[in-house]
């Protein structure tokens, strides 16, 4: 009757934390999941300096917004969006 823990009778468990990738199967899903956050981020970050552009460009030069065929209330609208929308 032996009372000790399974695991330290496997000694394939035993070297293995929780969470750690195990062969090259998931760790090409994590460097995946890892590139679209970036991606994502990116795009945010894309999104934030555009709408300060427009800002900036909509208050120093209105006659260029005319000149990209966008009113004043479609400025306003992409200006106030949150950075996460598109």
């Amino acid at each position: 009757m032996n009372d000790a823990p399974a695991l330290a009778s496997d000694p394939g468990q035993a070297a293995q934390r929780p969470g750690t990738p195990v062969g090259p199967a998931e760790a090409s899903r994590r460097h995946h999941r890892l590139a679209t956050l970036r991606s994502i981020v990116a795009t945010w970050r894309w999104r934030i300096r555009f709408r300060r552009k427009l800002a900036q460009m909509s208050k120093s030069s209105p006659h260029l917004i005319d000149d990209i065929g966008l009113t004043r209330r479609q400025v306003e609208a992409e200006i106030a969006k949150p950075f996460w929308q598109r």
